[in-house]
């Protein structure tokens, strides 16, 4: 598919002989992998266009044990605002260069642990679980130069009552890196992930994947925290397996990245299982929001509900496209999704596409999506009060993301995010002008 990205590469990157050949079976695949286009449905209104895979290489062996010996970077306020916590992980461009966990949990069973030196019988048959049942050429890519990746597994009945923070920075100019993060919840066990994905002012393309599963009646909270520099393009794969009575709670801020795609899908397979998906998102600048969702139900009494807002201005473009599938299997099953968008200002577009397929006749369902300005009234409302009119758009934009913030999966996060969208918001229509 590409120059670059080759099987000697990906042969040259080492690591245990498990995860060795699990890439080079996928460096094989990638050979003949067609590259996608936006005449392909999945990637109708994206920039894939733009993207010259070539501009950017992977990191070599050599390089990636380099990284491991930098200093480590501090979780940043994203997990000092998570409070107490059970564990950190810092992975750096690809590669875990820091993990611990808490020695109560450790005690219980609870692992935190790098996909490279994990042991092969607690990981290698849950790597790929969930993603290889959904997979295109960036898995597939990913796949091929996979050298590592934070790993969590949490045994059947272990409830972990703080969250695990991982923190994915990427920084080297020029290069491709490829984070990966398995979360794995046993039987009866619950845990809160906190996920942060960043990177400085640099060229760099994140081709990542978060693997989650959930067995028969685990408890899953999932945060993910999008802040990429201007020049990143991301590029990730979110996919969540539910065992029967299984509940998962994501969310998702993305603000950063010049674009930033994101797969978000969840697999009901057990009956009873649960799934609430959020995301926030706002673009400005020449920034693009890119979000594909799949809430599939494969067994009765399943319930999913999805609620994505996002904000666009300057010439920042949004896409939204979801799939609500249930199944013939799916009888007395439950499915919501809604998007929401805001225009701000000329220039600036969003696009929004919810879709249904059922296939069972006992079901409850609905989608809703909106496109458009704030609203006239609300503005009136705020300005005959004496706000200004830029300082009204900002307050109605904060208070349109306001019933994503209340329902976060980690309410203690709420907060610190509330702020990181104020502050962006803060820019809204003047670099120089007041914030609320």
């Amino acid at each position: 598919m590409t120059g670059r990205f080759t099987v000697d590469g990906a042969r040259a990157l080492g690591g245990p002989a498990w995860l060795l050949d699990r890439r080079m079976a996928a460096a094989e695949r990638l050979a003949t992998t067609a590259w996608p286009t936006d005449t392909e449905e999945i990637w109708r209104y994206s920039r894939i266009g733009e993207l010259d895979v070539d501009r950017f290489r992977p990191l070599t062996d050599s390089e990636l044990g380099a990284v491991g010996a930098e200093s480590v970077p501090g979780g940043g306020p994203v997990a000092a605002e998570a409070g107490e916590r059970a564990g950190l992980m810092v992975v750096r461009d690809g590669r875990v260069v820091h993990h611990e966990v808490d020695d109560a949990f450790a005690a219980k069973g609870v692992r935190v642990c790098d996909l490279a030196t994990c042991d092969r019988d607690e990981v290698a048959s849950w790597l790929g679980s969930t993603s290889d049942a959904s997979p295109d050429a960036f898995t597939v890519l990913h796949d091929a130069f996979l050298a590592g990746g934070a790993c969590v597994i949490v045994p059947d009945g272990v409830v972990v009552d703080r969250p695990l923070v991982v923190l994915h920075w990427s920084d080297l100019d020029g290069v491709a890196t490829f984070p990966h993060t398995l979360v794995v919840a046993g039987e009866q066990a619950e845990v809160s992930v906190v996920e942060r994905h960043g990177s400085p002012d640099v060229e760099h393309l994140v081709d990542g994947v978060t693997e989650i599963v959930a067995r028969d009646d685990a408890h899953v909270r999932h945060l993910a925290v999008q802040e990429h520099g201007p020049w990143t393009w991301s590029v990730m794969l979110q996919r969540a397996h539910l065992g029967r009575d299984a509940t998962l709670r994501s969310s998702t801020v993305a603000l950063g990245g010049d674009y930033a795609r994101l797969r978000v899908e969840s697999y009901l397979g057990g009956k009873g299982a649960e799934s609430d998906l959020l995301a926030v998102y706002f673009g400005d600048r020449g920034q693009m929001h890119d979000f594909r969702t799949l809430q599939d139900h494969a067994a009765p009494r399943t319930r999913s509900d999805l609620l994505f807002k996002g904000a666009v201005e300057d010439e920042a473009r949004s896409v939204y496209s979801g799939m609500v599938h249930l199944r013939p299997v799916a009888q007395k099953s439950e499915a919501y999704q809604t998007n929401r968008n805001l225009v701000l200002t000329e220039g600036a577009g969003a696009e929004s596409i919810p879709n249904l397929e059922i296939e069972a006749d006992d079901v409850r369902c609905s989608h809703a999506s909106t496109v458009g300005p704030t609203d006239d009234d609300q503005r009136y409302y705020l300005e005959t009060r004496g706000i200004r009119p830029e300082d009204a758009e900002r307050l109605i934009v904060l208070g349109f993301f306001e019933d994503v913030f209340a329902r976060l999966a980690i309410p203690s996060l709420a907060g610190a995010l509330r702020r990181s969208v104020h502050e962006k918001v803060g820019h809204l229509h003047s670099e120089g002008g007041a914030g609320v």
